[in-house]
């Protein structure tokens, strides 16, 4: 049994220190890829929370397979599908003139954004788990609901369509 399942057993019995522990280590990976699909850092938080409040309620539910992640995961894209449904256009924000290191992290930042934003919404979900999530190929399928080699396909096409996005080969 790995250390999630000991840890959720102990979460169904209303460990405190347990449900602490989880949020913790998953905490910081469900905002980061909140962050990759919802420009607004509030908003990303937002449905971060929200992906553990719905895992939370339906804990009594949950059956463990091994890998938690994926389930958070799995909330996590259909509320930020749900975000794009309810508002599908996010202003970015001027950028600060200047040359210090952090502007040029920011430029950086909204050009991924804007890439990412260019690729049709089937392909994004999987784009950021895969690239900016790292997560493994058949993970993806798990958390997504499709074969492994749609998986593979969706990657392959999120690659032709970055490099035309910046011009590369």
């Amino acid at each position: 049994m790995d250390a999630d399942f000991w840890l959720i057993r102990k979460m169904r019995m209303g460990d405190e220190q347990a449900i602490e522990s989880f949020v913790q280590k998953y905490y910081p990976r469900i905002l980061k890829y909140s962050r990759a699909h919802i420009d607004d850092y509030g908003y990303a938080e937002d449905v971060t929370q929200e992906t553990f409040v719905r895992f939370f309620r339906t804990l009594k539910e949950y059956r463990h397979y091994g890998k938690a992640a994926n389930y958070l995961y799995a909330i996590a894209a259909n509320l930020c599908r749900d975000y794009y449904r309810k508002a599908r256009e996010i202003p970015i924000e001027e950028l600060p003139e200047g040359e210090d290191p952090y502007v040029r992290n920011v430029a950086q930042q909204i050009d991924v954004r804007l890439a990412l934003e260019s690729l049709p919404e089937e392909i994004r979900g999987t784009t950021v788990l895969y690239f900016l999530q790292e997560r493994k190929q058949k993970d993806i399928a798990r958390i997504q609901g499709i074969s492994l080699s749609l998986v593979k396909y969706r990657i392959r096409k999120a690659r032709e369509l970055l490099c035309a996005y910046w011009g590369k080969e």
